[in-house]
């Protein structure tokens, strides 16, 4: 019987290359979105490729309601979710003088409470089958701290104390909690950063590149797998050495 992954925010970016690499693995993938986009159609193709299950559903991770819709309608396609990936994110950077309260809170709804809100549905039924695997995007920015991103970085910092609560909470019931720190990581969101600003960036990381989509799928790829057992509460840092 095939495995059921549920990725949130997995239109594009990491969470995409998440669902393609689990999608090889042969997982049935279950994409939350939040807006439509042209991405989206080709995902879906990519992933049957693999003659694998895909089942997109909308909804904002920020609102507990469509969090319980998106639940519900993967166990009533698949009857049961192996893994949760809470990948689902965004930014809104600026100093703190700048930032009105909606700029901060809005950052916390989607990355904290977004995570709370999915963890929240798909534990009652990973509890009830005594098995299961939670993997929560953080960033090293939530270890670290950086300027001009309170939010963001609050918001992932979060991530991590309640990873590891909910892994001492869930270990009883067989569910494994771990959280990836991505690193300076190609994407969108990366792509747009000045040239000058990319630079200082890669000077403070020893291996002197950004990270790829895949360099993060591969690690939790890894975390989904029947090949981790024995891991919990734990959280993985994919940035070329950046913290260390």
């Amino acid at each position: 019987m095939s495995k059921i992954a549920l990725i949130t925010g997995a239109s594009r970016g990491i969470g995409k290359q998440i669902a393609i690499t689990l999608a090889k693995e042969g997982f049935d993938i279950v994409i939350n979105y939040r807006s439509e986009n042209e991405e989206l159609e080709e995902l879906k193709n990519l992933i049957k490729e693999n003659n694998v299950k895909c089942l997109c559903i909308k909804g904002d991770v920020s609102k507990f309601e469509d969090c319980e819709n998106i639940v519900k309608s993967a166990i009533e396609e698949f009857g049961k979710i192996d893994v949760l990936i809470n990948n689902a994110g965004i930014t809104n950077d600026m100093l703190l003088l700048r930032m009105k309260e909606e700029d901060f809170k809005k950052v916390i709804d989607v990355n904290l409470v977004g995570t709370f809100n999915m963890t929240k549905n798909v534990a009652q039924y990973m509890m009830k089958a005594r098995s299961g695997k939670i993997i929560n995007l953080a960033s090293v920015v939530g270890i670290s701290g950086n300027a001009g991103q309170s939010n963001y970085a609050a918001s992932k910092a979060g991530i991590i104390g309640f990873t590891k609560s909910l892994a001492k909470e869930l270990a009883g019931r067989n569910i494994l909690v771990n959280a990836v720190a991505p690193g300076f990581i190609q994407t969108d969101m990366t792509n747009v950063l000045k040239d000058e600003v990319k630079e200082n960036i890669l000077n403070n990381i020893p291996l002197k590149r950004e990270g790829t989509p895949q360099d993060v799928a591969n690690v939790v790829k890894f975390l989904a797998s029947e090949d981790c057992s024995y891991i919990t509460g734990q959280v993985i840092n994919i940035d070329g050495g950046m913290l260390m």
